[in-house]
């Protein structure tokens, strides 16, 4: 039986992730990564919801507003691994900047052999998923995706301008690390 908490959600098979990247990539070209995210986006809020309602089973009696940033980190890798999406690590890198780390990521397709990271569903949910917790509008940007080899799936999450900052100095040839270690603070 289905969890009230989780009813607004629907299984679907890592499978059917990949096929759907694969078919937009081989239609669309890349054009396609705008509507992947916006997709994700749309969902960010229900996930959210259902994260909020599904703290109570887990014992947390705290609402969602009132926990300390590490029971948070713990309970959201636990939900995100057992709706399916894999498990889930937040930390932290430069000013300002969260990173969600994935060993198992559901949308990750290491045969892909992508040249670009490819979660862009997971990416709009993210950003949509901790704008609503947050109460602030936030950006996620993935940086490492076992779609390309990488051993990991690594978002980067933070305002709008400090994602842009980081997105804009990777443009120029700036690994990542460094260009999060130059985010002006918040």
């Amino acid at each position: 039986m289905t969890s009230p908490a989780l009813a607004p959600l629907v299984g679907l098979p890592r499978s059917a992730l990949g096929a759907l990247r694969t078919a937009l990539l081989r239609d669309a070209g890349w054009s396609y990564v705008g509507w992947l995210t916006e997709t994700g986006w749309a969902g960010g809020a229900d996930v959210a919801q259902a994260f909020a309602e599904w703290l109570p089973a887990q014992g947390e009696p705290r609402s969602i507003d009132t926990l300390d940033a590490a029971t948070f980190q713990r309970h959201a890798g636990i939900f995100f691994a057992a709706i399916g999406w894999g498990t889930l690590q937040i930390g932290t890198l430069g000013p300002g900047l969260l990173t969600l780390d994935s060993p198992d990521w559901a949308e990750a397709d290491p045969a892909a052999q992508l040249p670009y990271p490819g979660c862009y569903v997971s990416g709009g949910l993210f950003g949509a998923f901790f704008s609503t917790i947050g109460g602030v509008t936030l950006t996620a940007m993935e940086v490492e995706c076992r779609s390309t080899g990488a051993a990991r799936c690594r978002w980067l999450l933070g305002s709008p301008a400090a994602i842009q900052h980081v997105y804009d100095a990777m443009a120029q040839g700036v690994p990542y690390a460094d260009a999060a270690a130059t985010v002006p603070a918040p």
